[in-house]
């Protein structure tokens, strides 16, 4: 295993700036999940881990060892990518082993390897079949025995479950997770889709613009997310937003003013402070919103619009006087009974919300990595 540590990770093309000054340690064995939108510099800081990237400025430390220099086939661990770039010509078995004949392997030593791999992936059956005789979930297991054989202190997964349909992207989620407790080996895993990163990763960092917002657990930047990129990208639905302005500041406590002139109380944690006056942002989740039947302590009311039904539970989509923006509620099976109702009182947590400044930092974070 290796663990790996990114100081001030800067990347440029010419004039044009990709990874600003990244930071980061990996431990030994971890699975870490880097996820954010397209464009982030995600995939580009694993290029360079890999070594397919030079690095413009910084220092990267492999297993202690200093790699900026040190030659991609050097450094001891192995890459999946999205496209499976499987040989059409060759077996399953010869595709695996492939790497190992160029190293100059015995025969013994790759079918062993071989063997080993496939057991493991449950793909012993498949070793003479060819790659088009395979499906889709078949080829990535296939792609990541071609890596498990080279026996690498570190494997890197570039969105490797994107040209999968939904039920075998699960399947594979599992068969990853299983992976990575079976080989005990240092993981780093990059995908764009926040359940593959909730599922998957012992830590997540997520990227933006080149630059990571928070590094924390799936439990950590779920519910104590530092600001409000991190906030919107982790949950489906997404955290619901709300403009609002301060009316009252006591401790660990807020009323804030909604758009349509309804005044909620929420605690603000954890040190977080705010003054009258000051325009916040309100974040909610679905799950933690009710609907009530009549107006009490802490609602407001909304209209009722869209509603999903999803077989064990709807999704009511509605707005508030004043806003224009929906706001996503999870509610029991028979929420589609609502369809008929026009309006809706909406009960708001105290314990539950999430506020955020003026510059979108969480009023409750201290620090920007978890």
């Amino acid at each position: 295993m290796a663990s790996v540590s990114l100081k001030q990770i800067v990347k440029h093309y010419d004039k044009n700036a990709v990874l600003h000054g990244i930071d980061l340690d990996i431990a030994d064995g971890e699975l870490m999940v880097f996820v954010g939108p397209s464009g982030c510099g995600k995939s580009t800081l694993l290029r360079t881990i890999a070594g397919l990237e030079n690095i413009s400025s910084g220092d990267l430390h492999i297993g202690g060892v200093r790699a900026n220099d040190t030659a991609p086939a050097q450094r001891k661990l192995a890459m999946v990518f999205q496209s499976y770039a499987l040989y059409p010509h060759m077996s399953v078995y010869e595709n695996m082993a492939f790497a190992l004949k160029l190293a100059g392997q015995k025969a013994a030593v790759i079918e062993q390897a071989v063997e080993r791999a496939a057991a493991t992936l449950q793909i012993t059956q498949l070793l003479q079949r060819k790659p088009s005789e395979l499906s889709g979930g078949q080829r990535q297991r296939v792609a990541i025995g071609r890596a498990i054989v080279r026996t690498p202190e570190l494997f890197l997964f570039d969105e490797p479950l994107s040209n999968l349909d939904a039920s075998l992207r699960v399947q594979m989620r599992v068969e990853i997770s299983r992976l990575h407790r079976e080989l005990k080996t240092t993981m780093i895993y990059v995908t764009h889709d926040q359940v593959e990163a909730m599922t998957l990763g012992q830590r997540i960092a997520v990227f933006n613009g080149g630059r990571i917002e928070q590094v924390g657990t799936p439990h950590q930047l779920y519910n104590h997310p530092a600001n409000l990129f991190v906030a919107g990208l982790l949950g489906t639905p997404k955290m619901n937003f709300i403009s609002a302005e301060v009316v009252a500041s006591r401790a660990e406590q807020l009323d804030l003013l909604l758009p349509g002139g309804a005044i909620v109380t929420v605690a603000c944690r954890s040190g977080g402070s705010a003054s009258c006056g000051d325009h916040v942002t309100l974040g909610v989740r679905a799950e933690h919103l009710r609907l009530a039947p009549a107006a009490g302590h802490n609602t407001v009311e909304v209209r009722i619009g869209h509603i999903e039904y999803l077989g064990d539970q709807s999704i009511v989509y509605a707005s508030l006087d004043g806003s224009s923006e929906l706001i996503a509620i999870r509610a029991p099976a028979d929420g589609a009974a609502l369809q008929n109702q026009r309006s809706s009182h909406l009960q708001l947590p105290v314990l539950q919300c999430h506020i955020f400044d003026r510059s979108g930092l969480a009023l409750a974070a201290t620090a920007r990595h978890a």
